[in-house]
């Protein structure tokens, strides 16, 4: 059982799919482990860190493997080099992108989706969404408090008190939980929103106090898997009039709202912007699917009338080395589930409920069902 470690080919990647802590675990687990030279190196580790794991690093490191761990989805290119039935585990990023689903399928691999995982205990410790989401909110906090310019605690100096930073989180899953408790710990007055009724408890444990409109919509806002749901044009409206005099008032608010497979949602409008002090910061961690910040400028810190918004893309990987190490422990729990401990060999069992929810492709057909094409469907 051979599995290799890429490279990854996105511009703007710098996080790999294995480290040599989890080298040594798939070694354990009777892999043959290669690594592709120069896999790790953005992430801090270096060609002589997997060797001494065990691992052979080499070119040719993914032509006949049984097993492609990645990051991101591979490429066309990529495609070719990879043998008829090898199984390839990454963060997918199937929603829209049917003719790269099509090419996988294609080419013979078998796919596996990351982001698929089910919401279930069994599969806590592969969730990659989490893992990386976490280390999103704390960047957020950080990359904020660079561009604020001013200090986030209240300090009292014989020359004159510094009040504390005002910090809005809109969105209270992992992300904004991660964000609340960092910019807590660095001594702002932290307030957060989100329309799912469960948050309110997690933000307030947190310390923050929590601001939205809670009439019976609010409290039946909560998909069975755990997101949110889309809410009513009404309670758009209701909340956004709540949040739009709310947010005059503070100087740094950090967004992370997502609904998976759609656009992201328009949380703060130019309006809203323009009613913010200058010097006031905006972070918009839902850049890569359109923002929720109207003015968010991808990979760039947009000015806008003195307010500044934030809007870099693969967040996580501003923290390269902790999120390649969370995300290659999320692969290594994946495939345990995969590999027969007394054979050592590939035992992949299909009716599995976390094989079922991430298999994207396999035999030359897209299987998923949220993406197979309308007429196999």
């Amino acid at each position: 059982m051979k599995v290799a470690v890429a490279a990854e080919t996105e511009a703007g990647e710098p996080r790999v799919a294995a480290t040599p802590e989890t080298v040594k675990k798939l070694i354990g687990l009777g892999a043959e482990v290669a690594v592709e030279p120069g896999a790790g190196i953005k992430s801090g580790i270096l060609d002589a860190d997997y060797a001494a794991a065990g691992a052979a690093v080499s070119p040719a490191a993914v032509e006949g493997a049984d097993v492609v761990l990645k990051v991101r989805r591979p490429q066309a290119a990529e495609l070719s080099r990879y043998k008829k039935g090898a199984m390839v585990v990454a963060i997918m990023d199937p929603y829209g992108n049917e003719a790269a689903l099509r090419a996988m399928a294609n080419a013979g691999i078998v796919g596996f989706a990351m982001e698929l995982l089910p919401r279930i205990t069994r599969a806590q410790g592969m969730d990659v969404l989490s893992s990386q989401a976490n280390l999103a909110g704390y960047r957020a906090v950080i990359d904020a408090a660079a561009e604020y310019g001013r200090a986030l605690p209240m300090m009292m100096t014989a020359a004159g008190t510094v009040p504390a930073t005002r910090v809005f989180v809109m969105g209270a899953g992992v992300a904004g939980l991660q964000a609340i408790a960092t910019a807590r710990r660095l001594g702002a007055i932290v307030t957060a929103t989100d329309v799912r009724p469960a948050a309110k408890e997690q933000v307030e444990s947190l310390g923050a106090k929590f601001i939205a409109v809670e009439d019976d919509e609010f409290r039946a806002a909560e998909t069975a898997g755990g997101y949110a749901k889309e809410m009513s044009k009404e309670y758009q409206a209701k909340q956004a009039a709540l949040v739009a005099e709310h947010i005059k008032k503070q100087d740094i608010v950090i967004t992370t709202a997502l609904i998976p497979g759609r656009p992201a949602p328009r949380l703060i409008s130019k309006e809203m912007v323009a009613s913010m002090r200058p010097g006031s910061v905006i972070v918009d961690l839902a850049v890569e699917r359109g923002g929720n910040v109207e003015g968010v400028a991808a990979d760039a810190v947009a000015n806008v009338g003195g307010v500044k918004i934030v809007g870099y893309s693969n967040v996580p990987g501003r923290l390269a080395a902790t999120a390649s190490s969370l995300y290659a422990k999320n692969l290594y729990a994946f495939l345990e589930i995969l590999i027969d401990k007394k054979t050592k060999a590939l035992a992949v069992n299909w009716d599995d409920d976390i094989v079922k929810a991430t298999a994207l492709t396999r035999d030359g057909a897209i299987v998923h069902p949220n993406f197979k094409p309308k007429s196999a469907a």
